[in-house]
C-alpha cells in the first residue's frame, strides 16, 4: 500500500504564495509509486479545506504522515505542529519547540551567542516603543522579528528612513529586530536529519538590489544563486560545522536552512538565520544543494518523510500516563 502523505499548505503569513509554490513542487516530486497524496489547503483567511489530487474526493480518507509547508506565521512557528502532536500524527520537519524558536529571530540569536556561535548586534524594539538611541552603526536592517521570505524587511541608511522602516516592521509583528548591517556576502547551508544532522555543499546569493529582498527572490528572477559556493575547502567546512550547530542549538529536526553572512572586512562569518520549513520552489536553494551534494530530488523528500516517521516511533516510546 503507498504511504498516504497530507501536504499541508497556505496558510495565515504572508508567505501564502511561497507556500504555494513550494507545495507545488513537493506534490510533483513525490513519487506516486510510494506515495497517495492529498493537498490540504489553508486559506488566508485560516479555513481548511481538503482537495482531492484525483477526480474522486475522498479517495484518502486516512493519513499515514504530514508534510507541512507553511512557511511563516501559523506555520513555521510551532502553531501547526502543536496541532499534529495532538492528533499524534507524524510530519516532515522541526516540532513544536524548535519551529517556535527558529522563527522568533531574536530568541534564536540569544541561543546562538550562548553556544558561542557569531551573530550581528542587534536590539529589539516592542511595537508602539519606536526610538532611535540603538548604539549601532548604520546601515541598519529593520525587520519582524518572526517572519521570513524578506517580508516587511528595510535597509536603513540615515535616521530620518528610521521611523518607516519601523513601521513597516512592526505591521507584521509586535517585536522589531534591528541589527548592524553586515557588508559583505550571502550564504546559505541546508541541513537535513535528526541525531545526526549533516550539511550540504553552501551557496552564494548575489542579489540584484540592495539586498536579497522579497522581490529579488520570488519576483525579479535576477539575484545569481551559486552552488557549490565559491569558498575555500576550510571555509566551506567551518560553514557547513556552524550550521550543524546552530541547528543543533535550537533543537531542530528533519531540516532547516541556515542563512549566513560573510563580512568584507573582516572575513568573519556570521549566522543570520534559521528556516525551519525552507522553499520547496522551483528556484529554492534547500533541494538544490542536496542536488549538488549528491541527494536528487524526490530521493531528499523519501529522506524527510522518513525522518518523520523515525521521529514519531521514537516519541511513542515516551509515557504520557503514568
Amino acid at each position: 500500500m503507498p504511504l498516504r502523505v497530507a501536504v499541508l499548505y497556505g496558510g495565515r503569513s504572508g508567505e501564502h504564495e511561497i507556500s504555494l509554490r513550494s507545495a507545488e513542487s513537493i506534490i510533483a516530486g513525490l513519487d506516486r509509486a510510494k506515495y497517495d497524496v492529498q493537498r490540504i489547503f489553508i486559506t488566508p483567511e485560516g479555513r481548511w479545506e481538503p482537495r482531492a489530487l484525483s477526480a474522486e474526493p475522498g479517495a484518502n480518507p486516512g493519513i499515514d504522515v504530514v508534510f507541512p509547508i507553511l512557511h511563516g506565521t501559523f506555520g513555521e512557528d510551532g502553531t501547526v505542529q502543536g496541532l499534529l502532536e495532538l492528533a499524534d500524527l507524524p510530519y516532515v520537519g522541526a516540532g513544536v519547540l524548535a519551529s517556535a524558536v527558529a522563527m522568533d529571530k531574536e530568541v534564536t540569536k540569544r541561543l546562538l551567542v550562548e553556544r558561542g556561535l557569531p551573530v550581528a548586534e542587534y536590539a529589539t524594539v516592542i511595537r508602539g516603543g519606536h526610538r532611535n538611541d540603538f548604539n549601532l552603526p548604520f546601515p541598519l536592517f529593520v525587520k519582524p522579528a518572526n517572519l521570513g521570505s524578506s517580508v516587511g524587511i528595510s535597509k536603513v541608511k540615515t535616521c530620518a528612513e528610521l521611523p518607516a522602516a519601523l513601521e513597516l516592521a512592526s505591521q507584521y509583528d509586535r517585536k522589531i529586530l534591528v541589527e548592524r548591517g553586515i557588508a559583505g556576502r550571502e550564504f546559505e547551508c541546508s541541513v537535513l536529519g535528526s541525531e545526526q544532522p549533516i550539511a550540504a555543499v553552501p551557496c552564494e546569493v548575489i542579489p540584484s538590489r540592495d539586498f536579497y529582498d522579497y522581490e529579488d527572490k520570488y519576483l525579479l528572477d535576477a539575484a545569481k544563486l551559486i552552488v557549490p559556493a565559491p569558498l575555500t575547502p576550510e571555509q566551506t567546512a567551518e560553514m557547513q560545522r556552524m550550521a550543524v550547530a546552530a541547528y543543533q542549538a535550537v533543537e531542530c529536526e528533519g531540516m532547516a536552512r541556515v542563512d549566513f553572512l560573510m563580512e568584507n572586512a573582516t572575513g568573519k562569518l556570521y549566522i543570520n538565520e534559521i528556516n525551519t520549513i525552507p522553499g520547496f520552489t522551483s528556484i529554492s536553494m534547500y533541494p538544490k544543494m542536496w542536488e549538488a551534494a549528491g541527494v536528487p530530488f524526490t530521493e531528499l523528500l523519501d529522506r524527510l518523510i522518513g525522518l518523520a516517521l523515525d521521529h514519531h516511533r521514537t516519541r511513542q516510546a515516551t509515557r504520557f500516563k503514568r
